[in-house]
């Protein structure tokens, strides 16, 4: 098999990539491990960027998104209390858009066929070759026979575990990590969400957070210990704790209801440069993993996207390599942006282990400082909305 560009991976880093370079007409085959069935059960963040539904209105895939996504125009950051609006709209004059990854995918995926963007299911063993060279290939196995797929570039959108980021040389590549002593204990139940918008709080038993998928799916966190067992969680241990962090106002208009997925994420910020070596690039996880409290990830793979797919066009379309040259660096100055503000909440919002007096006062003292500073508000609004391009 020949083709312009390989891509490993179809989650929507992959399949995003893959229509707009199809839309250009460009040859495209993706390799996913994983069965279509397997990408659409796993569950993910559901905040997006206006960088990813621009992607997707420039696709002419956002019909479903318009119609059953929930335009945000602010969200909370809640301490005791005390809930701290951030008016994102008021402030930046943009928008959220609550839909969920699993439902980008989703539609991705069901346009493939049209855009005549062929995904190979069930790849294994993939493995990349050559990649230093201007001639890479893949070999992998579908079913029981082995093959091998040619392109001029591959990019890697394989996820933190995938072969295409291992496949950079160790003297090239250096890594970026900071693995934090706890995750979120998240649950998915069919009920109306307790707030319009999403609150993050700050409470002395840990982190909580108040989001939903849909006006009847609601989606909920609770910081528990990294070595936490979902067992020991059942669904009314959950409610409670919900009610005590979140606070009076949420507790009393959460709508309690059994659990239709639960588990644990554990929280990690992670970057690998360079994102390119030979005629290897990387995109989304592959490259960086952000804590989900600033709703960075998805958004990040689509940035990478957009950068690199307009350097593969120009590339092809105009013979021009220099976009190309300069992907990793344009992508690393946006990536290291959102890591900072994905720390910076992450440290804000939860309770390490070793949080002191002191530090819990530079908490308060910090979201006192939110409540009443215009500045602040805006600089934190400006992030979460999306930095530009």
């Amino acid at each position: 098999m020949r083709t312009q560009v390989a891509i490993v991976g179809a989650g929507p880093a992959g399949l995003l990539l893959g229509h707009l370079l199809r839309a250009e007409g460009i040859d495209v085959v993706v390799l996913e491990r994983q069965s279509a069935d397997y990408v659409l059960s796993r569950i993910r963040a559901g905040v997006l960027e206006r960088v990813t539904t621009d992607l997707m209105t420039r696709l002419g895939l956002d019909a479903r998104m318009r119609a059953e996504g929930l335009p945000h125009d602010g969200f909370n950051l809640a301490d005791g209390d005390r809930l701290i609006h951030i008016d994102i709209a008021g402030l930046t004059g943009k928008q959220v858009m609550v839909y969920g990854q699993t439902e980008v995918t989703r539609d991705l995926m069901d346009a493939a066929p049209a855009r005549g963007l062929e995904i190979i299911y069930g790849a294994k063993d993939v493995a990349l070759h050559d990649i230093d060279g201007d001639a890479p290939w893949i070999s992998f196995t579908r079913g029981d026979k082995k093959e091998r797929l040619d392109a001029r570039f591959i990019a890697g959108c394989d996820g933190f575990h995938g072969p295409s980021r291992k496949a950079i040389p160790a003297s090239v590549g250096k890594v970026f990590e900071r693995v934090y002593p706890f995750g979120w204990l998240g649950i998915l139940a069919d009920v109306p969400p307790c707030n319009h918008e999403l609150i993050y709080a700050n409470h002395e038993r840990g982190f909580a957070l108040a989001s939903m998928r849909s006006a009847t799916r609601s989606r909920y966190y609770v910081q528990v210990p990294a070595d936490e067992k979902v067992e020991d969680w059942p669904d009314e241990r959950v409610w409670d704790e919900l009610a005590i962090r979140l606070g009076p106002d949420a507790a009393a208009h959460m709508v309690r209801g059994p659990s239709i997925e639960k588990s644990i994420a554990p929280l990690r910020s992670f970057v690998f440069e360079p994102m390119a070596y030979g005629s290897l690039f990387l995109a989304g996880d592959a490259a960086h993993i952000v804590p989900p409290t600033g709703a960075k990830g998805l958004n990040l793979a689509a940035s990478d996207v957009a950068y690199l797919s307009d350097a593969l066009i120009r590339f092809f379309r105009a013979n021009d390599g220099n976009d190309i040259g300069d992907y990793s660096r344009k992508a690393l100055a946006r990536v290291w942006k959102a890591e900072r503000f994905s720390w910076s909440l992450t440290s804000l919002m939860h309770r390490f282990p070793d949080t002191d007096a002191f530090d819990r006062a530079m908490q308060i003292a910090e979201l006192s400082y939110v409540a009443s500073s215009k500045a602040m508000q805006t600089a934190i609004a400006e992030n979460y909305a999306g930095l530009p391009l």
